[in-house]
């Protein structure tokens, strides 16, 4: 391969994940204070603090205007019925809200209310005293009018890609949107139990429903369940992987809400109790008090742009010296330069292992996700691209299991 540098460590000029986290805050679905179980508020939560600094919309108090972009009508705060916003579809969180996620790009909140086959945003750069919201239907979706709560939306996230991603409670429906002025909506199938998770299945209504969704810097998504259970789902194969569970938390504690804080630690709130909030590690899933937060709302989600592991993605691509488990010269990639889609990486004398492979343009942005289980010796992994991307200068990773890169090299798509 041409210009190939071969090296026991990595030098990685540049930086696809520039920019270190530093939304401190996420916002919350959250009741009114009044130990209820009303999850019809926007408030901004600090989460050094754990505490609400900000209410961004208050049930009945706030004007608002929400468009739905299907048939350019907009209503009002003075037209909706105020006795019946609990149900009816022209109150933008009628219905109560249990699924949000921050874009930070387009500054916009999006989430879908509960029993309603929509998904709606409220733009938080617009001017104006009233809220703006919009709404627009998924298509071909119908959630349940018959409180079957199986295809509740309940986990969304914006992922490392820039996309939205949705779940339902019961994980056979599993969703896909972008942020612009008008969302493309997806459904990209049910998520699929993986093979190692002995029985534990992210479809099972006691252990896995509910939660809520946080993506990493890597293109993985978490689901954690309202039963503590965590689940890591692959989007490209839409494969989920049984992580563990949450040990710490009082009884009955449920997690319904979870963001990445700045430290790259997951906080998380619960919907049916007043306990305050709880923060954990990733890698050992033990919950800790988060001593002096709020114990006065509830939360139903969590939603900022913060992604787990960030540090460590910054830590690969910012020029840092990063051990590499084997010789970068066990695994090529060709052809180069990909003139058909596709290229392959050949996995020589590796160590056998599930491997993640990144594939990300120069700005940072990942556009493909995909884990590939390698056994001792000569192997090659096929990687299709989208036949619609984009020419230009790619970045080609190789992560093992402790995310050490063993391969890091550029390629060109013409």
């Amino acid at each position: 391969m041409n210009n190939k540098i071969l090296l026991s460590t990595v030098f990685i000029a540049g930086s696809i994940f520039a920019n270190a986290q530093q939304n401190r805050t996420t916002y919350a679905i959250t009741g009114d204070g009044n130990k209820d179980f009303v999850w019809m508020n926007i408030r901004q939560v600090d989460l050094t603090t754990g505490q609400v600094v900000k209410t961004i919309f208050e049930r009945s108090k706030s004007t608002y205007t929400l468009t739905d972009l299907s048939t350019k009508i907009s209503s009002t705060d003075k037209e909706s019925n105020t006795t019946d916003i609990f149900s009816t579809a022209k109150y933008p969180t009628g219905t109560f809200v249990a699924a949000a996620a921050f874009d930070k790009r387009t500054n916009k909140l999006f989430f879908t209310p509960m029993r309603k086959g929509e998904l709606r945003w409220l733009d938080l750069g617009a001017s104006g005293q009233s809220a703006s919201f919009y709404t627009m239907p998924i298509k071909d979706f119908k959630s349940v009018e018959d409180n079957d709560e199986a295809t509740n939306i309940t986990r969304m996230v914006i992922g490392a890609d820039g996309n939205g991603y949705a779940m339902s409670n019961d994980g056979n429906h599993f969703f896909m949107f972008t942020t612009g002025k008008k969302p493309v909506i997806t459904e990209l199938g049910n998520i699929i139990d993986a093979e190692s998770n002995n029985g534990i299945s992210i479809h099972n209504k006691c252990n896995s429903w509910g939660g809520d969704m946080i993506a990493d810097a890597f293109g993985k998504l978490y689901v954690i369940s309202a039963s503590h259970s965590v689940f890591v789902i692959d989007i490209n194969t839409r494969i989920a992987t049984y992580k563990g569970t949450i040990q710490g938390l009082p009884v009955g504690y449920t997690t319904n809400a979870a963001a990445v804080n700045d430290d790259g630690d997951v906080v998380v709130a619960s919907a049916n109790m007043f306990e305050g909030y709880y923060t954990l590690k990733m890698s050992d899933l033990k919950a800790t008090k988060l001593e002096g937060s709020d114990n006065r709302y509830n939360a139903s989600d969590f939603a900022n742009s913060n992604l787990l592991l960030q540090k460590e993605a910054n830590s690969l691509m910012n020029g840092s010296v990063l051990p590499i488990a084997v010789s970068s010269s066990n695994a090529k990639v060709f052809p180069n330069p990909v003139t058909n889609s596709s290229f392959n990486i050949l996995f020589d004398n590796n160590k056998a292992g599930k491997y993640t492979i990144v594939v990300s343009d120069l700005a940072g942005r990942v556009v493909l996700t995909k884990t590939a289980n390698v056994n001792a010796g000569k192997q090659t992994q096929k990687i299709n691209l989208n036949s619609n991307s984009s020419k230009g200068v790619y970045v080609v990773r190789v992560l093992d299991e402790n995310n050490l890169s063993v391969v890091n090299e550029k390629i060109v798509i013409q």
